[in-house]
């Protein structure tokens, strides 16, 4: 049986986005237990995670832009399968009620706010939605599957230079229809 193939364009947007919900899961971790503790307090103290934590979550909302028109475009058959989408949706709702919030709550110790609320909220969601994702990935295809997204190997026709022509045929541009750009 061959190994499972996953589309370049979407191991590419899943990786980064992958690494930095990591980074922003641990430190909202460092940031919740430095500042607030009610749920759990580690002894790790990281200096400015505030900025650190609030920067990483603007280069995520960069990176989940394109990740998010891949996921409800091309790859929208995956999205059939709650354990694909779940986490998406717990995605958009971390980044949502992040850019509702104001930095200087914790250091003010301001945790009642709504959107600080939903902010803790969805990184408990994030980290279940993933933990799913991860499982029925095993489930459904086993290591074979859930390491697929991580391989470099390309297909012919799967390269960087193809992205803009999957996107187009997606969309129903044929080569010739697409625009190219100002006319002389």
């Amino acid at each position: 049986m061959p190994a499972p193939y996953q589309p370049s364009l979407l191991r590419l947007l899943h990786a980064l986005t992958a690494v930095l919900v990591g980074l922003c899961w641990f430190t909202g971790l460092a940031l919740h237990s430095q500042f607030d503790g009610r749920w759990v307090r580690i002894p790790l103290r990281l200096p400015a995670v505030i900025d650190l934590h609030g920067s990483l979550g603007v280069v995520l909302i960069l990176v989940a832009l394109p990740f998010v028109a891949y996921a409800i475009s091309l790859g929208r058959g995956r999205l059939r399968r709650a354990a694909n989408a779940a986490p998406l949706l717990a995605l958009l709702l971390s980044l949502g009620s992040g850019l509702l919030m104001d930095e200087d709550w914790p250091r003010r110790a301001e945790f009642r706010h709504l959107a600080y609320q939903l902010h803790l909220t969805a990184w408990l969601l994030i980290s279940a939605m993933v933990l799913w994702h991860l499982l029925a990935l095993l489930r459904r295809g086993g290591p074979a599957l859930a390491t697929s997204i991580w391989l470099p190997a390309l297909r012919p026709g799967d390269g960087p230079r193809q992205w803009p022509s999957q996107v187009q045929r997606f969309f129903g541009f044929q080569s010739s229809s697409w625009p190219s750009g100002p006319s002389d």
